[in-house]
């Protein structure tokens, strides 16, 4: 007998390659575009197809000690739609924390499901269910790392692609005049508007559209949300320019920049005080909450510290974000954080970020705790449209670079973003 697949989990991004996060984003959007037929008001036509059914008969485990709007929404509707049960277990329904440890709570847990999606404070938390689980963890949310909620964010600016075709402040290409750069272009014109034009086959996915590089800023306290954005955005093509005090408890926790630096992801980020230097140039800009759950003792404080932080179209246009950037949050949001023009106003991608948190969870769901396959495997994707790429994780590079600013000792502090 061969030796056991050892149990694949999930704890940020940072433990994925780049090609591995685009294969989770690609499964993501043909798993939308399969299921939401299915949820319309109109009449069922017989051709629609199942997604994934790899649930079936299993039962997910939302082990959540905090509170949650967007991430059980999308587990629980998410594990419907794959053919599974979710299961619940808040911190006052099960003896955990009460009479019954942690070691043995995950024991018995992850004997009677196949999965467990754990939204807990300290990140230690984690770190020991999976010391001890038989099934797969996948992080909900912890006080170091947010996937779930990064990988969203990047599936919605992949499906808003189209809003960053141009660049201002890139410089004019020199123009042809040439013959042949005439007919050249007249054929390609043709023939791109014939492929335009050329209905698709029914029954195929739309691919994932692509997204150039960007420029994201990120305004306000260094949270889980950024943690798991740090180690990704740079990866992928894209760089981050973040604002956040000077203050070290603002700033990225060590065992979070060194990640960073393991991952050659430091090259693409840049810190700074002002808000108004990181929106420079900026395409996207995302904050997050400035007072996380536990904190609220700290509130006077953190107001004042973040004096100025406000995203606005006013901080955008001094600091020369791009003339069509897009705002992003975790949700929720308070005033404070971002005013109401910019919340509800055109540029804001929030409500659809917040809808695609159920797209990457049930790809994940489907991946890891459906298929135990969530980094990739030369067996044949059981959706056809997407199979996993062949590339494998890289090497890590050798640490050899700072923090921006020096990084508090101190643990990050759950977040409120759900």
């Amino acid at each position: 007998m061969g030796s056991p697949v050892p149990v694949p989990h999930l704890l940020t991004l940072a433990d994925l390659s780049a090609s591995q996060i685009t294969r989770i984003l690609r499964h993501s959007y043909a798993l939308k575009q399969t299921s939401q037929p299915w949820l319309k008001h109109s009449q069922l036509s017989h051709r629609l197809n199942l997604p994934s059914q790899s649930l079936f008969n299993k039962c997910i485990a939302l082990v959540f000690s905090k509170r949650s709007t967007r991430t059980r929404l999308a587990a629980e509707t998410a594990t419907d739609l794959l053919g599974g049960r979710a299961l619940f277990l808040g911190k006052d329904d099960i003896q955990l924390g009460v009479n019954e440890n942690l070691r043995d709570s995950v024991r018995v847990i992850g004997g009677m499901c196949q999965g467990i999606f754990a939204r807990v404070g300290n990140h230690e938390e984690i770190e020991e269910m999976i010391e001890h689980s038989p099934v797969p963890v996948l992080n909900a949310l912890s006080s170091l790392w947010h996937p779930t909620q990064v990988l969203a964010d990047i599936l919605t600016l992949h499906e808003h692609a189209q809003r960053f075709q141009t660049t201002e402040s890139a410089e004019p290409a020199a123009e042809n005049t040439s013959p042949e750069s005439s007919i050249t272009s007249l054929i390609e014109g043709a023939m791109g508007a014939i492929a335009k034009s050329k209905p698709k086959p029914k029954g195929l996915f739309q691919p994932l559209p692509e997204l150039r590089p960007l420029k994201i800023a990120y305004v306000g306290d260094s949270t889980n949300v950024l943690h798991d954005m740090l180690v990704t955005y740079p990866r992928l093509g894209h760089s981050i320019q973040v604002a956040s005090p000077s203050n070290p408890i603002y700033r990225c926790p060590p065992e979070v920049w060194k990640r960073v630096v393991e991952l050659g992801c430091e090259k693409s980020i840049t810190w700074d005080e002002d808000p108004r230097k990181a929106v420079h140039d900026a395409d996207v800009v995302v904050t997050d909450t400035w007072i996380s759950m536990g904190q609220e003792a700290e509130k006077a404080q953190r107001l004042q510290d973040f004096n100025g932080y406000q995203v606005t179209e006013a901080l955008c246009r001094e600091g020369g974000a791009k003339k069509d950037w897009v705002f992003m949050h975790c949700l929720p949001r308070k005033p404070d954080e971002v005013d109401d023009e910019v919340f509800y106003g055109p540029r804001s991608l929030v409500f659809p970020e917040a809808d695609n948190r159920k797209w990457t969870i049930m790809a994940l769901f489907d991946l890891l705790f459906g298929k135990w396959d969530l980094t990739g495997s030369d067996r044949p994707s059981a959706f056809r449209t997407f199979p996993p790429p062949k590339n494998r994780p890289t090497k890590a590079k050798t640490p050899s670079a700072s923090p921006p600013a020096s990084p508090s000792d101190a643990k990050s502090s759950p977040v409120e973003s759900s």
